[in-house]
């Protein structure tokens, strides 16, 4: 964005338009022994070009690995007309649009992104975005108390095979909130949530069941029987998908007899960078019924006093319009830019691209498992279809595998020790629609390297 700085006539010019002496004299409200009177930490400052230099010399410390590391933050194509237009001073800068009157353009930009999320997932009704994939589960945890009345429990039930991090943040956020988090056991053998460790709860008051599909593990979930099975005992259920699958799976508005009752999830895979892990942009979407117990804000299609259409925010139950303690959240928000990402993206895909996408890869995942688990102590972890993740075990420790392709120009995939070590040496690994065949191969001989030493000593 073009920035062109004060001269020292326009501070002249303000300073005397507000009546002020100095810059200085802004802040004399400020007692002195508050204020730092130098910042001997900082190094003197570079010039333009200089600090160019600099990021440049970092960016290529950096370097350009092929990544298989998907975990949550996936690689996709993004084009090129998604981030030339929303870095555009009208959609780059824009506030808040509380005043619809000078919004139109963002109100209608938020309006379209509300209509794709709700067909995509399958569901009446969305939000404009929340902050993130995990903060998005933990909303969706905490609505699912207030919408479902029939439960006085608070009791959600949480999937070990749901993202940690989301496991993780939904403990944070919701656990002082009066909620109960009871972990459900995945199965060893398929890395699948089975019905029958769903019996030990049959008879008691839970409130909600979580599905992620496909689930960390990229392993494809069973959805149409958790969700009946949860709906038979009065809980709500709640989604939590990749959006790009839905282009290929079955959009949890379907799942079982009634469908998923609330759906979240994170848009990082809609034309946002993988950007040192960030930021990204949560959705929700849910049933019209629950409506009213959804956090943030939703913009509907109006029309003005003369009978043109135009768009308006219809609900903000937020804290800043009402009393803090009727608020239905008091962190939601939505993170403006990277939501129009998502709308752009969408909408230069349309449904056939997205598909494309999909599709591509989930056949890069199969041709990258096919190359590496024909190497001696390489094998697939969980026979059960996957989206474009998978597991593999290894026959020796992963932190060292992964460090000896990290200097051959790989990033591998994520070592699993730490989240779960129960599954000895597992590596989970992804493939999109950003790699070929020759990518694959590097992928395949650098591993063969890698894993060399050990088996000659």
């Amino acid at each position: 964005m073009p920035f062109i700085p004060h001269t020292d006539d326009d501070e002249r010019e303000m300073l005397a338009a507000i009546g002020a002496p100095s810059i200085e004299a802004l802040f004399d409200e400020i007692p002195p022994a508050l204020r730092v009177q130098s910042l001997d930490e900082l190094p003197t400052g570079l010039s333009e070009f200089e600090v160019l230099q600099l990021m440049a010399a970092r960016a290529r410390a950096d370097g350009r690995p092929l990544c298989f590391l998907g975990a949550g933050a996936y690689e996709h194509h993004i084009p090129a007309a998604v981030w030339s237009t929303i870095t555009r001073g009208e959609f780059y800068s824009a506030y808040t649009p509380y005043q619809a009157e000078a919004s139109q353009g963002t109100l209608q930009s938020i309006y379209e992104y509300q209509s794709m999320m709700a067909s995509l997932t399958g569901m009446q009704v969305s939000n404009a975005s929340l902050y993130d994939g995990a903060t998005a589960v933990a909303e969706g945890c905490l609505m699912a108390v207030r919408a479902n009345r029939r439960s006085k429990s608070a009791r959600i039930l949480l999937p070990r095979s749901l993202h940690p991090h989301y496991r993780a943040v939904a403990l944070t956020m919701a656990l002082n909130q009066g909620l109960i988090f009871d972990t459900v056991p995945y199965a060893r053998d398929c890395g699948h949530l089975d019905l029958d460790a769903l019996t030990a709860h049959d008879g008691q008051d839970f409130t909600a069941l979580v599905i992620q599909q496909p689930n960390f593990f990229g392993v494809i979930e069973e959805v149409d029987a958790l969700t009946d099975w949860a709906h038979a005992r009065e809980a709500l259920v709640i989604a939590v998908v990749n959006p790009i699958s839905l282009a290929l799976l079955k959009p949890p508005g379907e799942w079982g007899a009634k469908g998923a009752d609330i759906v979240v999830g994170e848009g990082q895979p809609l034309g946002c960078p993988l950007s040192s892990g960030g930021p990204y942009f949560g959705f929700m979407t849910t049933r019209m019924q629950h409506v009213r117990q959804m956090p943030g804000r939703i913009v509907g299609a109006t029309v003005d006093v003369d009978g043109r259409p135009g768009f308006s925010l219809t609900l903000q139950a937020r804290e800043q319009h009402i009393r803090r303690a009727k608020a239905t959240s008091n962190i939601c928000t939505n993170q403006g830019l990277l939501m129009m990402a998502g709308t752009l993206y969408l909408a230069l895909m349309g449904a056939e691209g997205l598909e494309r996408v999909a599709a591509a890869s989930m056949a890069r995942t199969a041709e990258l498992v096919a190359a590496l688990t024909v190497l001696p102590g390489v094998r697939r972890m969980f026979a059960r279809p996957t989206f474009h993740e998978a597991v593999l075990a290894l026959d020796r420790p992963v932190a060292p595998v992964l460090a000896a392709l990290a200097q051959r120009g790989i990033q591998g995939g994520l070592d699993l020790a730490d989240f779960y070590p129960e599954l000895g040496p597992a590596l989970l690994l992804c493939a999109t629609e950003t790699k070929n065949g020759a990518d694959i191969a590097a992928y395949a001989s650098a591993l063969t390297e890698a894993l060399r030493p050990a088996r000659a000593a």
